[in-house]
């Protein structure tokens, strides 16, 4: 897992050799033929992935993605009925039998159908209609990480060629240098709270939502620590009650109009004695876990994941654990 995480600045860079010119393609071919929507298919970490693509789309072009559960298809047989929309299926493995189903069962439904998949002639790639390969290269780590960064890269790449969006095209050929500054980042005053906390939050909203899903899984799969991943807004509608002083929050700052509810968050487990953390390139927020400038809004969540994964892993390994084989967990897991 250090392996592939230290690869991350590599694999941008190598998308951006390889790869960025078909995702803006891609999204440019989009924005002439455009869709009635996007459905997105997807288990685990690629969920999260798909997650951050229905965020960045709907808050950038007004256009519907909505989540359709594999096992519409797969365990239902249900006839779906999606003319004229685009079916998104991320998937790092593309072998899950129930991803494959769905996509089978979108084109049967009239959906034009593409993969976002880091391993090239799998069953999800051969089903599609379109593959766009995210370039990580092998990844043997049970737990999931340059897949997840280099899948929001492409989703980006796909909406800066939607939009003809030069600003962030820019901001996505200098990133690379960026990933590299947040392998760097000193998260260490978090460790021993964070291992210590009965339980714990991670709170983000709109495209940093699905970096706190990401988060918590992690935490969970890698540290076994339990961690719930909600947005700024649900967390206040109910779950908040369950801070008090052994409870612990990791939240993801963001540089748009989500801001203010994120801060409030914050401020409201605070004054239920919760610790909490800031992962923010704010230097004048206090309890801040810092990161780099980003360069662009939409970049702050792939710099926030970056160097969470880098702190997850150490922590992991100072818990005892085994972040490259954890317990009960296997790389692959197929789902019907």
């Amino acid at each position: 897992m250090a392996k592939e995480i230290a690869e991350i600045p590599d694999v941008l860079q190598r998308q951006i050799d390889n790869g960025l010119e078909r995702y803006l393609d891609f999204g440019r071919e989009l924005s002439v033929h455009r869709p009635r929507g996007f459905v997105t298919c997807a288990r685990g970490t690629s969920e999260h992935a798909a997650n951050f693509f229905k965020y960045v789309v709907e808050s950038r072009t007004g256009i519907p993605v909505v989540s359709i559960g594999p096992s519409v298809a797969s365990v239902y047989s249900a006839p779906l009925n999606l003319s004229g929309f685009v079916c998104m299926t991320f998937s790092q493995s593309g072998c899950s039998p129930d991803l494959a189903a769905f996509v089978r069962a979108a084109s049967v439904g009239n959906a034009r159908t593409v993969a976002i998949v880091n391993q090239s002639s799998s069953p999800v790639e051969q089903a599609s209609d379109i593959a766009l390969a995210v370039l990580a290269g092998p990844e043997t780590a049970v737990a999931a990480t340059k897949s997840f960064v280099s899948m929001l890269f492409a989703g980006l790449g796909v909406l800066s060629g939607f939009l003809n969006d030069r600003s962030l095209e820019e901001s996505l050929r200098r990133f690379p240098n960026t990933a590299r500054l947040a392998l760097d980042c000193d998260w260490s005053r978090a460790e021993v709270p964070m291992a210590r906390s009965g339980s714990l939050f991670c709170i983000g909203r709109g495209p940093g939502y699905a970096v706190a899903q990401e988060a918590a899984l992690k935490l969970k799969e890698t540290c076994r620590l339990h961690a719930e991943a909600y947005s700024a807004a649900e967390v206040m509608h109910g779950p908040v009650v369950l801070a008090n002083r052994s409870f612990l929050a990791l939240l993801f700052d963001s540089s748009d109009g989500a801001r203010r509810s994120i801060l409030a968050a914050e401020a409201e487990l605070q004054g239920r004695l919760a610790r909490t953390f800031l992962v923010t390139d704010d230097q004048a927020q206090p309890d801040r876990l810092a990161i780099p400038q980003s360069g662009h809004p939409l970049l702050v969540p792939l710099t926030q994941i970056t160097a969470f994964y880098a702190y997850v892993e150490t922590l992991c390994r100072k818990l005892g654990e085994n972040a490259d084989q954890p317990s009960g967990l296997q790389k692959v897991t197929e789902t019907t």
